[in-house]
């Protein structure tokens, strides 16, 4: 049986317009590939993939399963032909979606994923380590998609200030790296910029990694774990310098990307000897730090 009411294309009853109408936690499988270095670096992400389009006054629904058909189609595709990375696949959907949903005005779209990357300990020991990655695309009809890379790392800050407390007070040697309280540090850099702009992953993640006191791992022998430890404690970190930190870092590293690309950069510090979480954050324009 064919219905012969569309209930979704029927006058709504309130008048109001909708900015956003769609699924959110639509799990799939995507296959990626990408040169790093010369070398080919192929896998699959697991991802959670929230769609959403506007909805005009004058319908009384959004047609969702336009949606699953958007993402379906999109994830198909990477199979045979596998993606760059999710913020390039979110543009693919992005712009799926309004192709499929004629009625709407703008779509967006949001990925997350974890990421797993081949590194070393301090002392050489080969491992692999999980991060967080989020890709978005927005798209208003006849105009340019903005994408958007983040990715969120964990790693580890000891801190100045309880330091320079307990060298005053043990009197310690100059040089020694002097204990201090530590945190688990939570560091999320987001960019956003137009389509044709590409940014590595990876290297986000280096970046980010190279600001904290010490990165973290998830498998630590003794003499990496003693490693670890005195590395942090002989470069103390606020959370106010893992921000400032990254900052530098990304003025640096992005050269070639216009000045209009947003950035913000967030680091959180689980406190150790507080009940409490310290945060700092910075969001502007690359532009902006530029010119600072």
């Amino acid at each position: 049986m064919i219905p012969v009411c569309d209930v979704q294309n029927s006058k709504g009853d309130s008048g109001f317009m909708l900015s956003k109408v769609g699924v959110t936690g639509v799990r799939k499988p995507v296959c990626i590939k990408r040169a790093i270095d010369g070398n080919d670096l192929n896998g699959m992400l697991f991802c959670s993939i929230d769609v959403f389009v506007d909805l005009p006054a004058v319908q009384k629904g959004s047609h969702l399963s336009r949606n699953l058909e958007a993402i379906r189609e999109v994830v198909d595709d990477s199979i045979a032909t596998p993606v760059t990375g999710i913020e390039n696949l979110a543009v693919d959907i992005c712009k799926k979606l309004l192709v499929k949903h004629e009625y709407a005005s703008e779509a967006n779209v949001k990925i997350e994923a974890e990421y797993f990357k081949d590194t070393s300990t301090p002392n050489g020991r080969k491992t692999m380590e999980s991060y967080k990655l989020i890709g978005k695309a927005k798209g208003i009809r006849d105009c340019k998609i903005r994408k958007t890379l983040g990715v969120e790392v964990i790693g580890m800050t000891a801190c100045p200030c309880a330091q320079q407390t307990v060298t005053e007070i043990l009197e310690y040697p100059a040089g020694w790296p002097v204990m201090s309280h530590n945190q688990r540090n939570v560091c999320t850099v987001i960019m956003d910029m137009d389509e044709n702009y590409d940014v590595e992953a990876n290297g986000l993640i280096e970046l980010i990694e190279s600001g904290f006191s010490s990165p973290t791992f998830e498998l630590l022998k003794r003499d990496d774990e003693g490693a670890v430890v005195i590395n942090a404690h002989r470069n103390p970190k606020f959370v106010e310098d893992v921000v400032r930190g990254v900052l530098i870092k990304l003025v640096d590293a992005y050269k070639d990307l216009p000045d209009d690309v947003g950035i913000i950069v967030r680091s959180e510090s689980e406190e150790s000897i507080h009940k409490h979480n310290a945060f700092a954050e910075r969001s502007c324009t690359l532009g902006a730090l530029r010119n600072e």
